[in-house]
């Protein structure tokens, strides 16, 4: 991939993040270190007070007065009966949930810097997952300015091997 001269590289995953910018050019890029940020995020039993909630039906059950079809209670043959339900309501992955804040934060910070045009070429290097939840969050002028995307984790590699992934991709 070719690293203009002059272009931000932004390297994140879910919890980090790097601004590099390259002072060299795209056959022999030198990328320093313009901005770098690091939140504190917990696996998710760490962050959870509670198990998932549950719901039950209302609709129906031993007990429960048949309705009719005229708001009566009192049922009228042949009429469908309802199985109590009782379904969980899901478990939250609070650290996916920050992870994906911490994405939309950092495409926050790419369109600030877009729209006060402090670069005109940008790469973004960041895993799957994080990708993704940029792409979803990207402004219009960051898209115009995107010159690239490598889908790898590189957020705790020496620059050397920044340089070197994004010349081999």
């Amino acid at each position: 991939m070719h690293v203009p001269h002059n272009s931000v590289v932004l390297v994140a995953d879910g919890r980090k993040l790097l601004f590099l910018r390259n002072e060299g050019d795209d056959v022999y890029p030198n990328l320093t270190v313009e901005h770098a940020e690091e939140r504190s995020n917990p696996a998710d039993r760490d962050q959870k007070t509670d198990a998932a909630g549950a719901a039950s039906s209302t609709q129906s059950g031993p007990g429960a007065p048949a309705v009719a079809q005229n708001g009566s209670n009192h049922a009228r043959g042949g009429g469908a009966q309802f199985a109590p339900s009782r379904g969980s309501l899901g478990e939250t992955d609070f650290h996916q949930l920050e992870e994906d804040r911490f994405a939309a934060d950092a495409a926050e910070l790419l369109k600030k810097r877009a729209l006060a045009n402090d670069f005109e070429k940008l790469i973004v290097v960041a895993p799957p997952k994080t990708l993704g939840e940029l792409r979803k969050h990207y402004h219009k002028e960051v898209s115009n300015r995107l010159s690239g995307e490598l889908s790898k984790d590189l957020t705790g590699h020496p620059i050397a091997d920044i340089e070197k992934a994004l010349l081999d991709g």
